[in-house]
């Protein structure tokens, strides 16, 4: 039987919210504050991610609360201060990101249906809080930008997880994309390299060698399948031909290692100590894993290194800083998000 609605009677449809398209960048994360019980909070956040620490049975719920929680942040929390934004209060992390997405929403204005926001995997702001403010806004299509040249499950796939896990809980969700890694990406490479000879330019004294340091990560991962370190291999292969530079002028190692467990090597604090006591005088360091300078780059490299490296009879050293939001690093991102946005803009 038909039923015919009197037309006075019918419910117009609801009115369509605009189509817009939102672009989130992702940096892995920083302590709210550089005390001891902001740093505990981002620790334990971060430590209990299992694609960070595979194995999160009873024994490490005992070491990372017994201990580590105990006597860590104390001390991370003193290496924050070193290079903390006491200006804005936060890290130089967080600066350099909100920096390099608003220089992204600049460049890309054009796209007036386009929303560009920011946020960490492990502490403020929140990959869901990011994500709500995107789809408040009326975007029902978003791109997810991990800000990590090479890919890890430690650092682009986590970043997913969550991503997804925010999806799981709505109803309406966005259409989803997500850049792939950059790492051997004409463009990165280019941009890498203008940044190191522009920064070596400035230096008062010539490098006898640079030594390319990536995140370390445990043997174990990439001996399960992470594609991290062809990743890094692959970046610094690039980075050679583009610099006219053999292995023996550009060194790739892998620094910030953390645990009992065997980490991929060559160590960048046992190279730098070694060539140091070879005789080698004056070197550069450059940090190509990192998008934007952090606490591994200005405390561990340009501090904790160079002192490495002079107490083991080195005297110049040059931490070279990462593409952070300078021309050359924003091109890199822009490029990359245009590509990914054909056929939504």
């Amino acid at each position: 039987m038909t039923v015919v609605v009197p037309i006075g009677s019918a419910k117009p449809a609801p009115e369509a919210k605009p189509e817009r398209v939102g672009v989130l960048l992702v940096n892995l994360g920083t302590p709210d504050t550089a005390d001891t019980r902001g740093v505990r909070a981002y620790l334990k956040e971060f430590l209990s991610d299992p694609r960070v620490i595979e194995d999160q049975g009873l024994r490490w719920k005992l070491i990372l609360n017994g201990i580590i929680l105990r006597i860590r942040p104390r001390r991370k929390a003193r290496d924050y201060r070193k290079i903390w934004n006491v200006e804005k209060n936060e890290s130089p992390l967080k600066t350099i990101t909100r920096a390099q997405a608003e220089k992204l929403a600049e460049a890309i204005a054009d796209h007036d249906h386009v929303v560009v926001d920011w946020a960490m995997r492990y502490g403020n702001p929140s990959i869901r809080s990011r994500i709500d403010a995107l789809t408040a806004q009326g975007c029902d299509r978003l791109l997810v930008v991990p800000l990590y040249p090479q890919y890890s499950a430690a650092t682009s796939a986590t970043v997913c997880d969550e991503v997804f896990r925010v999806l799981a809980s709505m109803r309406a969700q966005p259409i989803l994309r997500v850049t792939p890694p950059y790492y051997d990406d004409p463009d990165y490479i280019d941009a890498l390299a203008v940044s190191i000879s522009a920064h070596l330019a400035t230096l008062p004294f010539q490098p006898e060698l640079i030594v390319a340091s990536f995140h370390g990560m445990p043997q174990k991962y990439v001996d399960k399948g992470d594609p991290y370190q062809a990743q890094c291999i692959a970046t610094t292969d690039a980075l050679r031909r583009r610099m006219g530079l053999d292995a023996s002028k550009l060194l790739l190692t892998f620094q910030s290692r953390f645990g009992f467990d065997e980490w991929l090597q060559p160590y960048t604090d046992k190279t730098i100590a070694q060539l140091a006591k070879d005789g080698v005088k004056r070197i550069a360091v450059v940090t190509p894993g990192f998008s934007a300078d952090c606490l591994e780059t200005l405390e561990e490299i340009a501090q904790e290194n160079a002192e490495i490296f002079k107490h083991n009879g080195g005297e110049q050293f040059a931490a070279i800083p990462c593409l952070n939001d300078s021309e050359p690093g924003m091109d890199v991102i822009r490029q990359l998000v245009l590509r990914e946005l054909q056929g939504w803009i």
